[in-house]
């Protein structure tokens, strides 16, 4: 079978390699550039599904089929859950498997406009925060491309650690006006009078402190991309004068009477449901309409679950290089534990659990011990079958941060750090939680006096 079937392969123009056995495949895996593994089920040493399992754990992005003559549905059902691209049974004539992997070579050929776009944020960002296969990723990437060949405003939305402002970036760089400034602002930190300043500039004498005149961030981005960052935190007195810089793109500096003309395409981004807060009235109907004209959405780390395995496997290669560690992967129970978490803190979180593994780890592999305690603790492992969770998302949210806050002795700044947020966000979950100091929850229960 493995001489016949590499025979017919290479006959259809494929460069083919064989092995024998799964160490053998895992061998030639790790020191060849590999697109697709055809392997039995049953085999001597590692089946099939472990050798499915190890190549997904140790080389990522490669494709799989499996072939066997002992098939179930349940064997169907796990390839397919760990990634596996076809599952064939014998027997079965050559064109099938001809035709099959002709699908493989197709579908790397759509992806490699993906995988373009993947370098390219790679080379320019450091980090690969949107590596991954999963349906929710690739509607991203199909949304980017297409939408950075307009200049059509663009709403990003999701939670914190996403990477929203990664895809601002890759919109702006993949777009006709990546020659041209990305401007960004975050909303969120600059008070109401500082923004409006910020955003459309000001003139001298139109305050206190204004010494001279002042170009706004939308007349520094003239011709390229202005990114608003956390757009559901602007004030309702802004609001209104982005509702008419959308219109017209024009706008007056702080003190000032000149019309100014701008070319500016808008990325907004947020956290919050604005649709929410428009029907609660803090949002401007008319500037919710005028932003949401493209809108993209980031799903959360724990609803693209097959992603983590290929995420966690480039930012550990990364950061093995950064230290000149020979740290090449994970060990299975390490990624077991990794796939139980829910990750509150999405790809950031991920990304800074894997620096902090790096540096702990003493072998080839990163190990459970290497992970932090939230990862592995008992409040992060799945419920035995037939018990209900017993934990929400928001009580595991709650435990994360207090954990990590005692574990930095209540260092916020440390803390934000490694739950990779910003100290803002931290205080707000920390306040939405009823997280206090000790000192505080001391005096907080102290009765009043008399």
């Amino acid at each position: 079978m493995l001489e016949a079937l590499g025979d017919v392969l290479s006959h259809e123009g494929h460069c083919v390699l064989k092995a024998t056995d799964g160490d053998s495949a895992l061998r030639i895996a790790s020191k060849e550039e590999i697109d697709l593994v055809i392997t039995d089920l049953r085999m001597p040493g590692k089946d099939g599904m472990t050798l499915l399992k190890e190549l997904r754990q140790r080389v990522g992005s490669v494709e799989v089929i499996i072939m066997t003559a002992y098939g179930t549905v349940d064997s169907a059902v796990e390839a397919m859950r760990y990634g596996a691209f076809h599952y064939v049974l014998k027997p079965f004539r050559p064109h099938m498997i001809v035709r099959t992997v002709r699908k493989v070579a197709e579908q790397k050929g759509q992806l490699e406009e993906s995988d373009f776009l993947d370098a390219a944020m790679r080379r320019r960002y450091g980090l690969p925060w949107f590596i991954g296969r999963s349906p929710q990723v690739q509607k991203v990437f199909e949304q980017i491309r297409t939408v950075a060949r307009s200049d059509a405003t663009v709403l990003i939305t999701g939670e914190s650690g996403t990477g929203k402002e990664l895809v601002a970036h890759a919109i702006h760089y993949l777009s006709a006006r990546r020659d041209r400034p990305l401007i960004k602002v975050s909303c969120a930190s600059l008070p109401e009078t500082l923004l409006e300043s910020e955003l459309f500039g000001h003139e001298r004498g139109a305050f206190t402190s204004a010494v001279q005149r002042r170009k706004g961030r939308f007349e520094l981005a003239n011709g390229g991309s202005l990114f608003l960052d956390e757009i559901g935190d602007i004030p309702p007195s802004i609001q209104a004068k982005l509702v008419r810089v959308l219109e017209t793109r024009e706008f007056e500096r702080v003190g000032g009477t000149e019309t100014i003309s701008v070319d500016v395409r808008l990325i907004a981004a947020t956290h919050k449901d604005l649709a929410a807060m428009v029907q609660s009235g803090t949002f401007r109907e008319d500037l919710y309409y005028r932003i949401n004209v493209v809108p993209i959405h980031l799903p959360p780390l724990r609803e693209r679950p097959e992603d983590i395995p290929a995420l966690a496997l480039h930012f550990i290669r990364y950061y093995a290089a950064k230290t000149r560690k020979p740290v090449r992967g994970l060990e299975r129970a390490a990624l077991e534990a990794l796939n139980r978490y829910p990750w509150p803190g999405n790809v950031r979180e991920l990304r800074n659990y894997m620096e902090r593994a790096v540096l702990f780890c003493k072998g080839n592999l990163v190990a459970l011990s290497d992970l932090p305690e939230c990862v592995t603790g008992p409040t992060c492992t799945a419920p035995t079958q037939g018990q209900p969770q017993l934990r929400s998302i928001r009580e595991v949210e709650a435990s994360l941060i207090r954990n990590v806050l005692e574990e930095t002795g209540w260092n916020l700044s440390r803390t934000a750090e490694l739950l990779g947020m910003s100290r803002g966000t931290l205080y707000n979950k920390m306040r939405r939680h009823g997280i206090r100091r000790p000192e505080e929850d001391a005096d907080h229960r102290k009765p009043s006096g008399p």
